[in-house]
């Protein structure tokens, strides 16, 4: 394996595993077809997001071209006449939103490249396997000894990375294979690092047949493993684990697809991709719990998967898992319940060691006696330390990223919901009515705080000069309603006792209806002109 590739200064390399999310925002009828915008989003942020325009031939042409895969997908069925009907659109767009919701949630079509080139043309728009060729054919052309043969099929589910036929030209019956890969968004070795690290892996010899969406998509049989093929095989894979992680190596990319079976022994493969800073394939599981935050832990988590892939025969639907169908025996389930279920992704998981202590493994015995060869330099130790870190670094602030995502979804859900909306009304009926019942009583209070001060000056509505009260011989005073401000009214004589302020009357009390009712009942005529005589009060009946 060579390196020769080094990506432009400030360039962002693209995580493929992101996923990408699509729905229709509105649909426009031309003279002989209907477009679709779809909004696309990758990941969490709004701002990542754009408008793509597809029509209906486009789903189907994705859709004959996904039919490798086997799978029944709901693509709504053509229509020759009435295409162009409006509610005959309306529910064709409802059709292919669904059909854009199955291919995005299934795990393994959401990462092929033709969702990503229907979906994201701007990013995906390179014939990714001619490149390839392209920059090998020049990299072996120094190379007098290798001559490529020809470009293998998508047997691999990384869209930027290829495979190749080889042959030496020393011995032209044997055949290799070669694989040729962009570095991806975890790549923090040096290339000096990277290289020597590169010629301590040891090779394996394999024949690839099918592509990956015809091989892991739907296949034929599904039919789980035999309880000591699981046990052998995961006793297996747990011990090469167990190695690469007493050594230091990160390696973050175990799924079925990398495993391979020579006779009855578990080989990994693709452990160069971690050095390449590719993504793993169950990132996008992975990424959802914050507990699973180191590649020890990682591994473990994809163990699970794969665990339950050798159990059913299939891949789990959804992680994590509530409940686990019958299984060969107890200890199965005991093991995927301590890696996939919603407790343990949550609390965290078992190490490597604690799983080969588990019943499952722990009485396994192992015929190999072949002990691999992987010596690392100091050095080159405190390399692959610091590139593990930075990995993990980026692991951790995609989670808390994705976490305070999912605290703000789901605050905006609550605050939406039906529920929520009602108490708000009703909430907003009360504060209403209570605002309305304070301004009434303020109103109120005011009107009656403007009557208790009327006596205190000559502006008062309730007194006059002209009518002055006499004082009552209990100490009380009575009041009689005052003449029209146009009535000539004498002053009082100078001898006359005049109170200078009424009694205080209560707000909601008999007085105010007295004073009220007395204002109404007034009458003019009634006025008789006053005398005064030995100093007395004027008199009015």
């Amino acid at each position: 394996m060579a390196f020769m590739e080094k990506p432009p200064p400030g360039k962002v390399l693209l995580d493929d595993t992101v996923p990408l999310t699509a729905g229709i925002e509105a649909s426009q009828s031309l003279h002989s077809h209907t477009e679709y915008i779809i909004r696309v989003q990758r990941g969490i942020s709004m701002e990542n997001s754009w408008q793509i325009v597809r029509r209906y031939s486009d789903f189907d042409l994705l859709n004959n071209s996904l039919q490798i895969s086997g799978l029944c997908l709901p693509l709504p069925p053509k229509k020759l006449i009435g295409n162009m009907d409006r509610e005959f659109i309306a529910e064709r767009q409802k059709g292919l939103q669904n059909y854009l919701n199955v291919i995005t949630t299934n795990h393994i079509l959401s990462n092929c490249e033709l969702v990503k080139k229907f979906l994201d043309p701007n990013s995906y728009s390179s014939n990714y396997t001619e490149i390839a060729l392209q920059q090998v054919s020049m990299f072996f052309r120094s190379e007098p000894k290798w001559e490529v043969v020809e470009p293998l099929k998508d047997i691999g589910w990384r869209i930027r990375k290829k495979y190749f036929l080889m042959k030496s030209k020393n011995q032209p019956k044997e055949r290799l294979v070669l694989s040729w890969a962009d570095l991806g968004p975890d790549k923090y070795l040096s290339d000096k690092d990277f290289q020597c690290v590169v010629k301590l892996l040891p090779s394996c010899s394999a024949k690839p047949k099918d592509p990956f969406l015809k091989k892991y998509c739907n296949p034929k049989k599904i039919q789980g493993l035999e309880l000591h093929q699981i046990k052998t095989f995961g006793r297996q894979i747990l011990e090469v684990l167990k190695f690469l992680h007493e050594k230091g190596f990160p390696y973050g990319h175990l799924h079925s697809s990398n495993v391979m079976l020579d006779g009855d022994t578990c080989r990994l493969l693709d452990l160069e991709n971690s050095l390449l800073g590719l993504p793993s394939f169950y990132r996008s599981y992975f990424s959802q719990f914050r507990k699973i935050n180191t590649l020890e832990g990682v591994d473990v988590h994809c163990f699970g998967h794969l665990l339950y892939e050798m159990t059913y025969g299939r891949p789990p639907d959804s992680v994590p898992v509530d409940t686990f169908p019958p299984a060969p025996s107890v200890s199965v389930v005991s093991v995927l319940e301590s890696i996939l279920s919603c407790e343990a992704c949550k609390n965290g998981m078992p190490t490597v060691s604690q799983l080969l202590l588990m019943p499952l493994f722990s009485d396994v015995l192992l015929t190999n006696s072949e002990k691999p060869q992987f010596k690392i330099p100091t050095k080159l130790k405190e390399a692959l330390k610091i590139a593990k870190e930075c990995t993990e670094k980026r692991l951790v602030e995609e989670q808390k990223l994705i976490h305070q995502h999912r605290r703000l979804t789901r605050a905006q859900s609550h605050h939406g919901s039906e529920e929520e909306r009602k108490k708000r009304k009703i909430l907003a009926r009360k504060k209403s009515k209570r605002s309305a019942f304070e301004s009434s009583e303020d109103h109120l209070a005011k009107y009656s705080n403007s009557n208790n001060s009327a006596g205190s000056g000559a502006s008062s509505p309730l007194t006059s000069p002209s009518s002055p009260t006499p004082p009552s011989t209990a100490g009380g005073s009575t009041f009689s309603p005052p003449p029209p401000p146009l009535l000539p009214a004498a002053p009082p004589p100078p001898d006359v006792d005049v109170p200078t302020q009424l009694p205080p009357h209560s707000v909601n009390g008999t007085s105010r209806g007295a004073l009220l009712s007395s204002i109404q009942n007034f009458q003019k005529g009634t006025l008789k002109k006053a005398e005064t005589c030995d100093h007395s009060a004027p008199k009015i009946s």
